[in-house]
């Protein structure tokens, strides 16, 4: 169920209970499946385990990181100008620009918080080869054990679902108009390596590490601390690790 508890939190933007029903037999996670020997817990627990938790990191995630300097703000999650061109940020740096150059990574984590806004059905398919035994074994895991599950069997295809989402959000809050005569100017310097980063990549990466880093807190806080298990199933699911 820890898997449980990470699972929701990658889908801490999708849209409610009324669909989880269809996304857990969907998804694979059948109330046939035996919970594993010597557990407290029914099968029917951990699924309904997974709604709570699901509830959980919505109000969680999407608090923290959807809203205005979500990424900003927050040095963990903050995106800067792209490693990769770092030459390029202080010969521009030498050259004045340093209002446009903290415009432009301004508007780089707009654009990741914009993105989880908006990005409830990418995160549907985060549970989807997550089975109940896959829940049972991850409970019993380490503080982070449902994060780093996810971070190795999702991240691959959340990054191909996720990019659409990004692109999207770095057109509406205008992350190019801030790009374009920084690179321009830039490329235009007598010998220096022209730069042009893929910045759809870039923000979609450093969004899902992003979430992931969300996840990895509130996992660990639940794991640890009682408090943070507000309905009684929480408590009675993370109440039950040997």
């Amino acid at each position: 169920m820890k898997s449980i508890l990470s699972a929701l939190l990658l889908l801490s933007f999708m849209s409610c209970n009324s669909q989880l029903d269809g996304i857990l037999k969907k998804g694979g996670i059948s109330t046939k499946t035996k919970a594993p020997a010597g557990s407290n817990l029914s099968n029917e627990e951990v699924i309904r385990g997974l709604k709570e938790a699901l509830t959980v990191g919505t109000n969680n995630s999407a608090s923290l990181a959807g809203k205005v300097d979500g990424f900003y703000k927050n040095p963990r999650l903050f995106i800067p100008w792209p490693p990769e061109a770092q030459k390029m940020k202080d010969k521009l740096m030498a050259l004045g620009f340093e209002k446009q150059i903290a415009d432009f990574e301004l508007s780089l984590n707009r654009a990741a918080e914009e993105a989880a806004l908006n990005a409830s059905p990418v995160f549907v398919d985060a549970i989807k080869n997550m089975s109940v035994q896959d829940g049972f074994a991850i409970l019993r895991g380490a503080d982070t054990a449902a994060t780093n599950y996810l971070r190795k069997t999702t991240y691959s295809p959340l990054e191909q679902k996720f990019r659409p989402v990004v692109k999207e959000a770095i057109e509406k809050v205008e992350v190019t108009s801030y790009w374009n005569p920084l690179v321009t100017t830039y490329n235009m310097i007598p010998g220096v390596k022209k730069q042009n980063p893929d910045l759809d990549a870039y923000v979609t990466n450093k969004a899902i590490n992003g979430l992931m880093i969300l996840i990895a807190d509130e996992e660990t806080k639940i794991r640890k601390n009682p408090a943070a298990r507000v309905t009684d199933l929480l408590k009675k699911v993370f109440g039950n690790q040997p």
